[in-house]
């Protein structure tokens, strides 16, 4: 929860301000407008994470604008498919923001977060090309108050890579699957793993990869039970949604 709305909240259980004034002030702290944007406090208090910048489409002022008012209502800031332009304003602002700039991920405000796994979530990746996508997972699945371990480059070509790494298979809570080309890697992991698989088909490969489609339908139609897929470069659906299996 934002340290804002939760210090009203305090004061209201302590007797410090009336229902009334608490009612009157509430709308302000679950809402606000900067005109060209609507940001949503209360999504944190509501979904247990706060709203997440998706930078792409948006100025770089406009960006910044944003993350400083996350920042400012003391919830944890997560920007993805940011541009190091996106990530200069974002500093003006905010002093402590950090950059990953594989993964294209601005954060800040980390001291807010707040343990929620139960273990650990193992990205995976098929290729070196799939590392971008697999960041954004990862950084998702961090600031959501997740362990986070990486295993990559292991795809099919040479599976002898994957198989010499058995035992991350076999301790992870979560596994997330990221691969381009036919996107088999996941069926793979799918048929190895006792726990589930969220596929990430990305857009790396050559001209019949149709941009990720082959990879997707791959997912799509594996035969490994478990397997999940979201769309395609979806690293941050693909976080989240392992973030939330593993707090339950």
């Amino acid at each position: 929860m934002g340290s804002k709305l939760s210090t009203l909240l305090n004061k209201f259980r302590d007797g410090k301000i009336s229902q009334e004034a608490l009612l009157e002030a509430l709308p302000s702290y679950m809402s606000e407008s900067l005109g060209f944007a609507t940001i949503d406090h209360h999504r944190e208090l509501r979904q247990g994470f706060p709203e997440v910048i998706l930078c792409e489409g948006k100025t770089e002022k406009q960006v910044g604008e944003i993350a400083r008012k996350i920042v400012d209502n003391g919830s944890v800031l997560l920007a993805t498919r940011a541009t190091p332009a996106c990530f200069k304003a974002v500093r003006r602002r905010v002093r402590s923001a950090k950059y990953n700039e594989l993964g294209r991920v601005i954060t800040a405000n980390e001291k807010h977060i707040r343990p929620k796994g139960k273990g650990t979530i193992l990205v995976i990746t098929a290729g070196t090309s799939d590392i971008p996508i697999a960041e954004e997972a990862c950084e998702t699945a961090r600031l959501m108050g997740n362990r986070v371990d990486r295993l990559y480059d292991v795809g099919v070509a040479g599976i002898h890579r994957l198989l010499t790494k058995s035992e991350k298979l076999r301790t992870a809570n979560v596994l997330v699957v990221v691969a381009g080309m036919e996107g088999a890697l996941a069926s793979v992991v799918g048929g190895l793993a006792s726990v589930p698989v969220i596929a990430v088909p990305t857009s790396v490969g050559y001209g019949t990869s149709l941009n990720g489609i082959a990879a997707l339908l791959g997912m799509l139609n594996s035969c490994a039970a478990g397997v999940t897929v979201v769309n395609i470069d979806n690293g941050f659906g693909a976080g989240y949604a392992a973030s939330v299996i593993n707090r339950n």
